[in-house]
Parts: structure tokens; C-alpha cells; sequence
């Protein structure tokens, strides 16, 4: 009893401080304990577009694509012309197979990364890996690393891959799923034999048949219609539409909108129209012009011209503003002539509630506008929409970044109705930046192409918003690198300072160090040359950043010279930024007296302009000087607190770090519970986000729980749920 007594005392069963996930609270245990850290549950995509409801004689085409990929999964290759049905074929599929694939379904379409001025096979597959939940911070520089993340993140189930309009084998190879069992679809114009080395079926999708193509008029019309006149007329009308289901399409609706039209009338039309183009035609290739010719004769007078000004619409898609835009009409009016656009089946509209074209309809509309408004009225509509879209661009700038430095007028001249139809808040603003970046793209190579120089760097200043907050490296240099150009054409050194200082941001993102060097290096002489005091010291920030890679001595000395243009320019947030980043650079050098000084001051001043998150940030780096400093205690209790107004502030990232460097200290004192608790937030945050240091930490906690598991196992067991409703850090014995 007396033992037993001394066993208890010794034995106490205390617990104090914050959790964020198992804690083990024991005495002596016989066997072994073993922890498991649950995940988060990572997002299931389902970003297949829906099939189209007017489907015939595909069925084969359907058999054959379950007879080839079965339960094992596999590639197919659908080829064939524009029209033929291909997209709508896959699309069908995936519709009827949905739910067969656990760990998701995507969706990469290769026209409209095409179509981004600069899209490119790495945008895909970043696509599909912010669709799994990786966000941008985490994703690789390069095409490699990015195709192995997507592999080892869709290994353990079964997914489906639909790509669309590819042109190149290098586009399905980057995208091939880990799972087995896992279905890959593509379609193409071409039969990409090259794939038959990994065992890709080609799948040549042939026109409809007559007698299919009779089936799928009546369903678009109406079989009363046809019965009703004559049956071989229409038999002409599907010979003319070459047995392509979008002209099929197009040439229904065109019964359906005009009920006085015959079908033999139309049947008549459609020949005319055809014998004139077959004439025009050249190398025998084979053309259903003739099918929207007759549509778009049969189009009232502001909407057969919408339709051509919108076939020099930038991007694929635009919505009822940027198609007013196009025509200098109103919104409203536009909205009406589109729904007797889409009436007539010559746009559709997508699933965001924009509009788009197919692009033989597209291509159709060009010509037209080419052959009807002259070239002055065609320019005047591309500079409307070009000034439109860099209207939107400049209030998404404003909600975003808000008051930060820009060169550009962009925002100055917005007005009183401009500002009344701002963005309600940055989270829209962003939003909408990310799913117009296509259009805005090729606005900017528009308007290059134009020589409009101010307006190509004006946008690429404005997307400067999105790709800071959006890891689109490539997009970035390309726009920044065309950008810069146009402000040197344009006589704007200032402008080109800007341009090519944040440029240097995604090229050191790619590790391109040298022309970073460069590009910053010419920044600063056209920023010295302008005479621009904030500018000047921006710039040397942007290079003190470069130096902090290659030599963090010259890093001191360049930040101390930005923070004299920082202090000339009256700039307090410049100052604060500036003490930052220079308390850091010498803290890397071993000054840690001055660098404690100069993080102070950032601290101090972040909190008077009420900026906790880059507060927080100075609060953990001077955390770590008083940690080389030997104040473990002081170390400590600011990275707690950086820890703290990080998660507030949402800037979870920044509070993973803090956290792991609070672990380091934690087990340098022996507290392995604290040494838990902070790398199991860690591994929350990283976890929820897809970083790519999940899996160390993971194996981390497990190697301890594991080897502490015979002298600390569990008696009695407290989950700490993480914050942001990520679902981690909960525990079983």
C-alpha cells in the first residue's frame, strides 16, 4: 500500500497549454499505443460539363469506350472534324458513368488554354491540382514536378481525365492519372497515333449518318414538321449540314424561329448558299459554312451585327457588359440580341452564365465581319471591349490590393458609374480577375498587336493583382515581359520599372536568377531615370529580395538605400516594409542587435497602420532573433503571439512556419507534447492546403507516437479540432 502510495506521487497526471491534436496523458502502460492522425478530406472534382440533351447515334461509339477501358480503366482518343461530335461524345460518357470514379472527375479544355495568350500544358495540370485542393503556394515551378504531384495525389483512386481539343501527345502525358483502373478521354482533330505506345485506342468519330442525322432534326424541330412537308427536303438539309450536329443545330433553329419557313425553302437556301461557297473553296476541304450563312441571313439587324463584332471578341467568353461593349450599345440591349443569338443556336451559354461560340461559329463570325464592316469599325469594337475589360481589371485592382502603388491611370479614370458597380469586396474581385484571366490575357495581346501601348502595360499592371495572390508563374512572365515591353515603346520608363521589377518575382518563383538580375537591374536605371520617389525605392525593395538569394550582405546594403526613398517619399507603410525586410537581411548576416532594432520598428510600425498580418510577420522573425540570441523564453512568447494574429488574420501559411520553429524549441527543452501539438497545427495547415511538407510531418508524429508509445501511451486521449473547419487533428488509440 505504502508503494503504491509512492507510485502516485510520483505519477502525476497534469496537462497544461494548447492542444491541436492528440495529447497523452498516462503512467505506465504494458504494449504498444498506436496514434493515427486523420486527414482531411481532400475535394472530390466533378468539373465535366453536363452532356448536351439532343444525342444520337453515338451508342456505338459509347459501347466501344466501355468495351476498350472496362474495370481496368484506359485511354481513348476521339478524332474528327470540328462539329462532329466529339466533346459532346465524351461528355456523355462521363455523364453516364458518374460515380464510377472515387477520387473525381476533370476536365481540361486545350482551345481555351489556347486561347489565354500563353496558356499552356502546366496550366492544366495546375488546374487539376487546385481542383484536388493544392493551393498556388504549393505548387511547383515545373512541368515535371507538377505532372508528379498530380500522379502521387490521384494514386489510391480511381479518377476520370477528359481533355479537350488536344493537339499535341505531350498534352495527355502530362495529365495521366496514378490510379489504376483510371479512364483517360481526349479528344482531338487529329488521330495522335503517337499514343499507341501508351496504350491509347484511337477512336476516328465519323459525321452522322443520313439516317441519323434525319433523327436528330426531328428531335430539334419536331417530327410534325418534317412529316409535314417534305421529307426529302429535309433529307437535303442534313446533306447540307455535311452530318455535323452543330450545323444540324443551327440549321433546326432556324425552322424553329421562322414557323412560316418551309423546310423545302430552307432545304433551297442552304443549297444556293452552298453551290456559292463550294465555288470559293479551295483544296476540296470540306465546309458547313453554308448552314450559318443561312442562319445568320435570317438574323434581324442588331444581332447579325453583334454576332459579327463578337467573333473579334478577345477569349472565348464575354457576358452582356463586354458584349454592349463590342456593338457601343447598353447591357440591356445587348442581352436581348444575344438571347436571339442563342435562339438561333449560334452561341451558347456556358456554365458560368457567360457566352460563347463553337469555334466553327466563331470562325464564321470573323469572316463575316471582315466582309461587311470596314476596318476602322472593326478596330473601334476591339479597343471598346479592350477599354472595357481594363475598366473591370482596374476596380478588381482596387478591391484587391487597395491602395498600393500604380503607375497606370487605370484607376483615376474610373468614374462615378464605374465605382457605383465595383466589386463588394476583394474575395468577388479576385473571383472574377481568375475567371476572366483568358479574356484579359488576350485583351493585353490585342491590344500589343494593335500597338496600343499604354493599354497593353496598363493591363498587365492591373493583372499584377491576380498574380500576386494566384500562382500562374508563366502567365505572370508572359504578361509582365509584354507589358514592359509596350511601357518602353510607349516612352513610360516608370512604367517599365514597375513592370519589370514584379516581373522579377515569378522569375525567381522559376529559379531564372540571372534574368531576374536583369530585368531589376534595368529597373532601377528607368526608375532613376524617372524620378519617381516611391518608385525607386519599390524597385530596390524588388532587387534587396533578389540579393537575399545570392547574397544577403548586398542585401543589407540595398534595403538600407530603399529605405532612404522610403523616408524621402513620406511612405510609412514603404517604412515599415522596409525595416522588415532590412531587420531580416541582417539577421541572416549575424547582426542580430541591429536586426532586433530594425524588426522592432516594423512591428511597431505595422501595428500603428493596423496591419497585423505583416505585423504577425515581424512579430516570428523577431522571434527568431531572440532565439539566436539565446531569450528562449522571449522567442517563445512572440512566435505564440505571431502564431496567434496569423490564424486571425487567415494567413495560415505564415502561421505553419511559425509553428514548426515553435516545435524546434519545444524539443530543444524536452516537451514533447508541445513538440506535438505544434507540428500536428502544422500539419493541419499543410494538410488542408496540399503542401507538399505534409507527408514529413506526418511521418514525424507517427515515428513519435510510435516510439513513445511503451513509457507515455494513452490513458486518457483529448482531440484538438483545427481551426477553419479543415476536419484534421483528431486521434485514435
Amino acid at each position: 500500500m505504502g508503494d503504491n502510495a509512492a507510485d502516485a506521487e510520483r505519477v502525476r497526471n497534469e496537462f497544461s497549454g494548447m492542444a491541436h491534436g492528440p495529447v497523452i496523458q498516462a503512467g505506465v502502460i504494458e504494449g504498444g499505443v498506436r496514434i493515427e492522425m486523420h486527414r482531411p478530406e481532400r475535394p472530390v472534382p466533378r468539373q465535366v460539363p453536363a452532356g448536351s440533351r439532343q444525342f444520337v447515334d453515338r451508342e456505338p461509339v459509347l459501347a466501344e469506350i466501355d468495351g476498350w477501358v472496362g474495370d481496368g480503366g484506359g485511354m481513348a482518343v476521339l478524332s474528327g472534324l470540328p462539329g462532329v461530335g466529339k466533346s459532346a461524345t465524351v461528355r456523355r460518357w462521363a455523364q453516364e458513368e458518374r460515380g464510377r470514379f472515387p477520387g473525381g472527375e476533370f476536365y481540361v479544355d486545350f482551345a481555351e488554354l489556347r486561347a489565354q495568350a500563353g496558356g499552356d500544358v502546366s496550366a492544366g495540370v495546375s488546374r487539376c491540382l487546385r481542383a484536388l485542393g493544392v493551393e498556388d503556394r504549393y505548387l511547383p515551378d515545373s512541368l515535371g514536378e507538377l505532372t508528379s504531384m498530380l500522379r502521387s495525389l490521384t494514386a489510391d483512386e480511381r479518377v476520370l481525365m477528359v481533355l479537350d481539343d488536344v493537339t499535341e501527345p505531350a498534352q495527355v502525358r502530362a495529365l495521366l492519372p496514378g490510379a489504376p483502373g483510371s479512364v483517360v478521354l481526349a479528344t482531338s482533330q487529329s488521330k495522335l497515333g503517337e499514343l499507341l505506345a501508351e496504350g491509347a485506342r484511337l477512336m476516328p468519330l465519323e459525321p452522322l449518318s443520313p439516317e441519323h442525322g434525319m433523327q436528330l432534326l426531328r428531335r430539334l424541330c419536331g417530327a410534325e414538321r418534317i412529316a409535314a412537308d417534305d421529307e426529302g427536303a429535309a433529307e437535303r438539309i442534313v446533306a447540307s449540314c455535311g452530318g455535323l450536329p452543330v450545323a444540324l443545330q443551327v440549321a433546326a433553329a432556324r425552322l424553329v424561329m421562322h414557323p412560316g419557313l418551309s423546310v423545302a425553302a430552307l432545304a433551297d437556301e442552304l443549297a444556293d448558299d452552298r453551290r456559292r461557297l463550294d465555288a470559293l473553296r479551295r483544296g476540296g476541304e470540306r465546309t458547313v459554312s453554308a448552314v450559318f450563312a443561312v442562319a445568320y441571313a435570317g438574323l434581324p439587324g442588331p444581332a447579325a451585327r453583334l454576332y459579327r463584332l463578337l467573333g473579334l471578341h478577345p477569349g472565348r467568353h464575354w457576358d452582356a457588359a463586354s458584349a454592349a461593349a463590342a456593338a457601343g450599345t447598353t447591357p440591356e440591349h445587348a442581352a436581348e440580341q444575344l438571347d436571339v443569338l442563342e435562339t438561333a443556336s449560334l452561341v451558347t451559354a456556358a456554365a458560368d452564365g457567360r457566352y460563347e461560340f463553337h469555334d466553327l461559329v466563331r470562325l464564321h463570325a470573323r469572316e463575316q465581319a471582315v466582309l461587311e464592316d470596314d476596318e476602322s469599325e472593326r478596330t473601334a469594337a476591339v479597343a471598346r471591349v479592350v477599354d472595357h475589360l481594363l475598366t473591370r481589371a482596374a476596380q478588381a485592382d482596387l478591391a484587391v490590393m487597395g491602395g498600393r502603388m500604380r503607375i497606370g491611370a487605370y484607376t483615376d479614370r474610373l468614374g462615378e458609374s464605374d465605382r457605383a458597380t465595383a466589386f463588394p469586396g476583394r474575395p468577388e474581385a479576385l473571383h472574377w480577375l481568375d475567371a476572366w484571366r483568358g479574356e484579359l490575357l488576350s485583351a493585353q495581346q490585342v491590344a500589343a498587336d494593335h500597338g496600343w501601348h499604354r493599354r497593353a502595360w496598363e493591363l498587365a499592371e492591373a493583372l499584377t493583382a491576380l498574380f500576386l495572390n494566384r500562382r500562374y508563374l508563366n502567365d505572370w512572365v508572359r504578361s509582365g515581359d509584354l507589358g514592359a515591353r509596350h511601357a518602353e515603346a510607349d516612352g513610360n520608363p516608370a512604367a517599365e520599372a514597375r513592370l519589370r521589377a514584379l516581373l522579377s518575382r515569378p522569375l525567381m518563383d522559376r529559379d531564372e536568377l540571372r534574368r531576374a538580375r536583369g530585368e531589376l537591374e534595368t529597373a532601377l536605371a528607368r526608375a532613376d531615370a524617372s524620378g519617381h520617389t516611391l518608385l525607386r525605392a519599390s524597385v530596390r525593395e524588388f532587387y534587396g529580395r533578389y540579393w537575399d538569394r545570392c547574397d544577403p550582405a548586398r542585401a543589407v546594403t540595398v534595403y538600407e538605400e530603399a529605405m532612404v526613398f522610403y523616408r524621402a517619399a513620406g511612405d510609412e507603410r514603404g517604412i515599415a516594409i522596409g525595416r522588415y525586410f532590412l531587420g531580416q537581411a541582417l539577421h541572416a548576416v549575424g547582426r542580430t542587435d541591429e536586426a532586433q532594432v530594425a524588426l522592432q520598428g516594423a512591428y511597431d510600425a505595422f501595428l500603428a497602420l493596423d496591419d497585423r498580418r505583416m505585423g504577425a510577420r515581424a512579430l516570428a522573425a523577431l522571434g527568431g532573433v531572440h532565439r539566436d540570441l539565446g531569450r528562449a523564453t522571449e522567442a517563445v512568447a512572440a512566435l505564440e503571439e505571431a502564431a496567434a494574429m496569423l490564424r486571425e488574420r487567415g494567413a495560415v501559411h505564415y502561421e505553419a512556419e511559425v509553428c514548426e520553429t515553435l516545435a524546434e524549441l519545444a524539443e530543444e527543452r524536452g516537451d514533447r507534447e508541445q513538440w506535438r501539438g505544434c507540428l500536428t497545427r502544422a500539419l493541419e495547415i499543410y494538410e488542408a492546403g496540399g503542401g507538399p511538407r505534409a507527408v514529413e510531418l506526418r511521418s514525424r508524429l507517427a515515428d513519435s507516437a510510435s516510439g513513445a508509445a511503451t513509457d507515455t501511451g494513452s490513458a486518457t486521449e483529448r482531440s484538438g479540432g483545427g481551426e477553419e473547419g479543415d476536419g484534421a487533428g483528431t486521434g485514435d488509440a
